[in-house]
């Protein structure tokens, strides 16, 4: 692991420091449930497709601007357009909406040591230009990102051959554990939560605004550990509604 860790609205831009200010709230969807990924606090009728400018509706999409490493609010024309890739090339990236719990191997406690990561709560994103993974850490403050080594990485990967194929920019695998780790979503969390998933990004994120919004005290407290296993309770629902035999 390099040691360079750096303030999230250094590494990720304007947009995702927005998001991060936003309270969680749950998204709606078909089945009435959600993740805390698709709405924030302000009202849906006062946000606006930052393509085109026109107004977007609660449950809207979002995209990323590699270039300028932001998230942008899409309308449904926008999302179709420029969701080709075609169309949007690189620049623009449509962050997609699979939700995927790993099963089997599990990171243990050398592996994350090794990965650098010293809390309960971490996600891994791999840039599409350089092919770097970097780890992202929430935090009371927001999100303090540093590169993982690509052999350390290539160990992820050999417990969890889907790692290996997230989308570039756009997905990350999201770890939750609380076993003998500090921090957001560590120790006094979830009895023995030890969860590995591919998110969205701005799934990541959310999360990130869960923590900051809810944190107390040094610890962070129980309000925020709450907030956190709902986060995940909510992931699990998405996935069981997206199943095609959920």
């Amino acid at each position: 692991m390099n040691s360079g860790a750096a303030a999230d609205g250094r590494a990720r831009g304007g947009r995702l420091r927005e998001l991060l200010r936003r309270p969680y709230a749950p998204a709606a969807t078909g089945t009435g449930s959600g993740t805390g990924t698709r709405r924030g606090a302000a009202d849906p009728a006062s946000e606006h497709c930052d393509l085109c400018a026109e107004p977007v509706p609660e449950g809207h999409r979002h995209m990323l601007d590699a270039e300028q490493s932001a998230v942008l609010c899409t309308c449904g024309p926008c999302t179709l357009l420029f969701g080709q890739s075609a169309a949007g090339g690189r620049h623009y990236r449509l962050l997609p909406e699979r939700r995927l719990r790993l099963a089997g191997p599990r990171i243990d406690a050398a592996l994350r040591a090794r990965l650098g990561v010293p809390v309960g709560l971490a996600f891994f994103v791999r840039d599409g230009a350089s092919g770097e993974v970097s780890v992202g850490y929430p935090s009371p403050l927001g999100v303090t990102r540093a590169a993982v080594a690509p052999e350390v990485w290539n160990e992820v990967v050999a417990g969890y051959p889907e790692a290996a194929r997230i989308a570039d920019d756009v997905e990350a695998l999201l770890v939750h554990s609380t076993d003998g780790m500090s921090g957001p979503g560590g120790a006094g969390g979830s009895d023995g939560a030890d969860e590995h998933w591919i998110v969205p990004l701005d799934d990541c994120y959310r999360l990130a605004a869960v923590v900051r919004t809810h944190w107390r005290g040094l610890s962070g407290g129980p309000e925020v550990r709450g907030h956190i296993d709902a986060f995940f309770a909510g992931l699990a629902e998405a996935e069981a509604a997206a199943s095609p035999t959920g």
